[in-house]
């Protein structure tokens, strides 16, 4: 059941405070992480070179964690840069590990609430077969991290930040070893590293002071959400609430690493953390064999709008994620939604795009950003926030 009466105001004021809490949480983090984070990602870009590979893999909604480690490393939002080993084992990750893991390797270990004892198995088989192992969070690994907050979604925020800055720093090293210093497409990210060759520690010490630039690019974008999307995410909130009291689901789809947040929004709905009910959630972006019939018989365009006629009732609401706003299969399923009487939200960057422009939501939750990584962090905080207040209306 709805309250009655809804003081919008005060949901708006709480949202703010939401949002601007996470930014202290990354600060402290990262403060404190960053010189091990860099020599890391050095570590990292050595086994590359060796051939080896980057797995991942988590249990429930960390699981899409390591979704968007594959996508990332595999698919490189940077127009140039190569496409590096990596995979999602999160399916039968105990199996996997055991058949998979070679010395070269890197294994990622994801954990929002705290050391899983599964997890923690396939850490320890992983660095005894010599692999470089990652635990986020835990303690069975070569680098184990401690949980940030007592909050699963901004551990979960944190932790992307942190795999984004693997896979932006990896190129650097990567690229300074192979080619002398000169780091190509990667320069508008370093610009302190330039074209000619520096000792490893000087880059390891620039990257240090980069990572915790773009941690203060992320704090200042959630920063701008407080200030000027407050309001409307309360009130996006409450519409939602009023469909779900309706009977309806959310029905929510994207993109790559838009896929993964479209996944793990959905597993926030349907399996919360402690003290949030279950609401009613499909990813249209997790079904692996419809997508990719749909996309072998039709095309890419058809991905969403198909399965939304299918899956959709008009009490219903779809929910598009994308980082540009010009995703063509992701603007094609808002339009059918709103002919079908669906209440429709964007979550985007690039102030809006074509989503805005073409008036394909009823409301908007816009992260005003050019930049991929960047734009997905804020994103995750901004649907981890509207989770948590669609819990509270209801």
């Amino acid at each position: 059941m709805m309250a009655v009466d809804i003081d919008r105001a005060t949901l708006a004021a709480s949202v703010r405070d939401a949002l601007l809490r996470r930014n202290a949480v990354c600060d402290a983090f990262f403060q404190r992480e960053a010189p091990r984070l860099a020599r890391a990602c050095h570590a990292m870009s050595r086994r590359f070179l060796a051939g080896g590979r980057l797995l991942a893999f988590g249990q429930g909604a960390a699981s899409t964690d390591a979704q968007h480690v594959a996508v990332e490393f595999v698919h490189p939002v940077i127009v140039g840069k190569r496409a590096l080993p990596a995979l999602d084992l999160s399916a039968a990750f105990a199996a996997q590990v055991a058949a998979l893991v070679r010395p070269d390797d890197m294994v990622l270990g994801f954990a929002l609430g705290g050391p899983d004892a599964d997890v923690e198995r396939a850490l320890e088989l992983a660095r005894a077969r010599g692999a470089l192992t990652f635990a986020l969070a835990g303690t069975a690994a070569d680098e184990a991290f401690d949980l940030p907050d007592a909050d699963p979604f901004v551990n979960q925020e944190v932790f992307e930040l942190l795999y984004h800055v693997l896979w932006e720093t990896v190129h650097v090293f990567f690229e300074h070893r192979e080619q002398g210093g000169d780091i190509g497409a990667s320069a508008f990210l370093y610009p302190m590293l330039g074209s000619q060759t520096q000792p490893v520690e000087q880059v390891i010490a620039d990257v240090q002071q980069s990572l915790l630039g773009k941690v203060a690019e992320v704090n200042h974008l959630r920063q701008l959400a407080a200030q000027q999307q407050s309001a409307t995410l309360a009130d996006t909130a409450v519409a939602i609430a009023q469909r779900i009291a309706r009977g309806g689901q959310l029905l929510i789809f994207g993109n790559g690493g838009s896929a993964t947040d479209a996944n793990d929004l959905a597993l926030d709905c349907v399996a919360p953390p402690a003290g949030l009910r279950p609401i009613p959630a499909i990813s249209l972006a997790a079904e692996p064999a419809v997508l990719s019939a749909l996309a072998n018989d039709i095309g890419a365009e058809v991905l969403f709008v198909r399965q939304l006629a299918a899956q959709c009732r008009p009490q219903d609401v779809a929910i598009g994620i994308s980082t540009s706003g010009g995703s063509a299969n992701v603007l094609a399923a808002l339009a059918e939604a709103r002919r079908r009487g669906l209440l429709t939200v964007g979550l985007v960057g690039y102030n809006g795009g074509r989503m805005l422009d073409e008036a394909l939501v009823d409301h908007a939750l816009v992260v005003d950003s050019q930049y991929i990584p960047r734009i997905q962090e804020a994103q995750a905080s901004i649907y981890h926030v509207l989770r948590r207040t669609i819990d509270d209306v209801l």
